[in-house]
């Protein structure tokens, strides 16, 4: 018997935690801990404990299949190579588009971007970015001109007030709670904000439920209170800040004050005057939120505001301070860095700069040119235009990715996708979408492959192979560039191992130009920006100055603006979506006991008074009905969420709470919004 430990990167959350894989006579077959990494110093949550077990799953995808008369038949590499390339090359590069995955190596998203801006000419490619933080990208660019987590996780620990609004952080990024907990117990304030009373709310010694939407009016009530009381840090906004005067206009307003706010979001005045005291008067202060802020109609104006609020007291290029914006999956910090966006080359270079195409276009050298110096459609575009206008787009590379599951309005995804002249799925199993598809590609799992990814705070870590993939299953970047190959681009993909896709990211992109494998090797990783192969990472942005050419943050003067879909006489209940600790995204995400092992499916309902009024008791079936579809499912009856508001895990095929979901988009980054939306909840007395 052989046994080894593997040391990797979680394939789960942003946090970027670390475990060693145990490995028997070549199998991945449990988790030991890593006590080295400086993210988790060994610890991990209930996903990681059980991140082995998914990964010799016995439906794990083995071979190519190809679908013929309605029904999948297995296929070789080659019979599957080509026919994706006769299909793909009778597409005009428009007609074609690609999604990217969160949960591939940064290596194999560049390649993916590479492919289809280089084989395919196309503009169009996008990633789950688009569905979690598109609005921190863009909101945070315009704020400080970088459009990532400011901080490093941690010093959270050395805040001397933490605010948490629009995340479970305790169930969402657990080793980030830990941090948190920590500043607790060095002395500091924990404020959160949550219209649940969840297992992050129940540790706050200032909880405050509110109505899901209100976040804008609540940030400016926290500010105007902050001016109104001296506590802004002056000297950082005389020196450091663009916008200020404009800001304090609108956040002084009688609309903002505590006892006008309160009517608005649901929080008592004296507890929003109090948690501004606290953040005011703080030595620091970091803010934290996740998608509670960040899925709306107005995410980027929400995320503007989060750092309006961090600009104001001094929290920026501060230790124990900043916009910590935690990313959701393991590498979408990764794959956005990787240009997996329709308006990005890699580092955020903008497509529509004539410099930077001809940069890439030179550096690729692809004999007939790449794609057209214009933005693509982002996701949630591609599947309105596939069902608008017909013919316009119809042909899809998905690579790890499950729209059928993760999308908003899932009926509308489905008839999108279906509308499809050819859908390439490149999967680990035969997800909802893949049962779409024209040809479905096994690939290999985390556990399978090297490479790195980018946690949230931008650490750049390894994963390591621990077993070869099941069957024919192959990694992404081997089977971009045979496919590439075999459409005619073999000396454009020459790449022999993992490395050289990275060396080459590294020559193309600034932030990461001073990394490469041998330093990167090393427990605490790199953060960007790297420029040189002397530089020690960046754990902390904007110190001395922000990322705009001239250094100065930017304040933008924001008013309240309701949800796209508020309750009304028909629908009378709000709607939220989130994540439990025991599951992960789509049921076909590398699952936790996910998708093979189901039951935490259900609707959290309100207090006693709403259920009580509906004539409902605990795990009782009710229908849900939103004007997008209906649900049935298990009701919850429980006082810890706000009275008129339900709530629901969107992990569950069975139950899919995104048939509910709207697909109203933020103007600017495109992305949904999940958090708010309008249902109404009837008992179902046969059940």
């Amino acid at each position: 018997m052989e046994l080894k430990y593997v040391q990797t990167t979680c394939p789960y959350c942003g946090t970027g935690c670390s475990f060693n894989l145990v490995v028997k006579d070549g199998k991945v077959v449990g988790t030991q801990p890593y006590t080295r990494s400086p993210v988790n110093e060994g610890r991990v949550c209930p996903k990681g404990t059980y991140a082995h077990e998914f990964v010799n799953s016995p439906d794990r995808l083995t071979k190519p299949l190809i679908k013929k008369d309605g029904k999948f038949v297995e296929a070789t590499w080659d019979e599957a190579y080509d026919l994706i390339a006769q299909k793909f090359k009778s597409y005009k590069p428009d007609e074609f588009a690609a999604l990217a995955s969160a949960r591939v190596s940064n290596e194999e998203n560049y390649l993916l971007m590479k492919f289809t801006r280089g084989v395919m000419k196309s503009r169009h490619i996008d990633h789950c970015a688009r569905l979690c933080h598109a609005s921190t990208v863009a909101g945070l660019a315009a704020s400080f001109g970088s459009g990532a987590m400011t901080n490093s996780i941690l010093d959270i620990a050395e805040s001397k007030c933490v605010f948490i609004i629009g995340s479970n952080t305790f169930e969402q990024h657990p080793l980030i709670g830990r941090k948190a907990m920590q500043a607790k117990l060095n002395g500091g304030k924990l404020i959160v904000f949550d219209p649940r009373y969840t297992p992050t709310a129940k540790q706050a010694d200032l909880y405050a439920s509110f109505y899901s939407g209100t976040d804008v009016a609540i940030l400016n009530c926290l500010m105007g209170e902050i001016i109104r009381n001296g506590w802004e840090d002056k000297e950082w906004v005389s020196t450091r800040a663009k916008g200020y005067e404009e800001l304090k206009a609108v956040v002084l307003k009688d609309d903002y004050l505590p006892e006008n706010v309160s009517k608005i979001s649901g929080i008592p005045a004296e507890q929003l005057k109090t948690a501004a005291e606290w953040i005011g008067t703080a030595e620091s202060c970091a803010l934290l939120y996740s998608m509670g802020i960040t899925q709306h109609t107005v995410g980027v104006d929400n995320v503007k505001s989060a750092a309006n609020l961090q600009m104001l007291t001094g929290n920026i290029g501060r230790r124990g301070g900043g916009v910590n914006a935690l990313r959701g999956q393991n590498n979408v910090q990764g794959a956005c860095d990787m240009g997996a966006l329709p308006v990005v080359f890699t580092g955020y270079q903008k497509v529509t700069d004539p410099a930077t195409h001809k940069k890439f276009a030179d550096a690729w050298g692809f004999p007939d040119g790449i794609c057209e110096p214009k933005n693509g459609y982002e996701v949630t575009v591609m599947m309105d235009v596939l069902t608008d206008n017909p013919g316009e787009l119809k042909c899809m590379y998905i690579m790890g990715e499950n729209p059928m599951l993760s999308d908003p309005d899932l009926n509308h995804v489905r008839e999108a996708l279906e509308s499809l002249e050819f859908l390439v799925v490149q999967d680990i199993f035969l997800t909802e979408t893949a049962e779409l598809a024209d040809v479905v590609l096994p690939a290999a799992c985390y556990a399978e492959r090297g490479g790195t990814q980018t946690s949230t705070e931008r650490r750049v870590q390894m994963w390591r192979k621990a077993q070869d993939p099941p069957g024919e299953a192959k990694e992404d970047w081997q089977i971009i560039s045979e496919l590439a190959a075999k459409m005619g681009y073999a000396k454009q993909f020459p790449y022999q191992d993992i490395e050289e896709i990275f060396n080459e990211i590294a020559a193309v992109t600034p932030s990461y130009h001073g990394m490469n494998y041998e330093r990167l090797n090393r427990p605490e990783g790199l953060h960007w920006p790297c420029p040189t192969t002397e530089h020690p990472g960046t754990p902390i942005l904007h110190i001395g100055k922000c990322s705009h050419p001239d250094g100065m943050g930017v304040m933008h003067a924001i008013e309240w603006k309701p949800p796209a879909e508020v309750p009304d006489e028909e629908y009378p209940y709000l709607f939220t979506t989130g994540r439990c600790i025991w599951h992960w995204h789509t049921v076909h995400d590398p699952p936790v006991r996910d998708a093979r092992c189901r039951g935490s499916h259900r609707l959290d309902r309100d207090q006693p008074d709403d259920a009580k009024a509906l004539g409902v008791q605990n795990k009782e079936m009710v229908r849900v009905t939103s004007r997008r579809g209906s649900i049935d499912v298990p009701a919850k009856v429980t006082p810890d969420i706000k009275n008129g508001v339900m709530f629901m895990p969107f992990h569950f095929v069975e139950c899919a709470a995104n048939i509910l979901t709207h697909n109203a988009l933020d103007p600017i980054a495109k992305i949904p919004e999940f958090k708010a939306c309008a249902v109404k909840v009837e008992k179902i007395t046969e059940a």
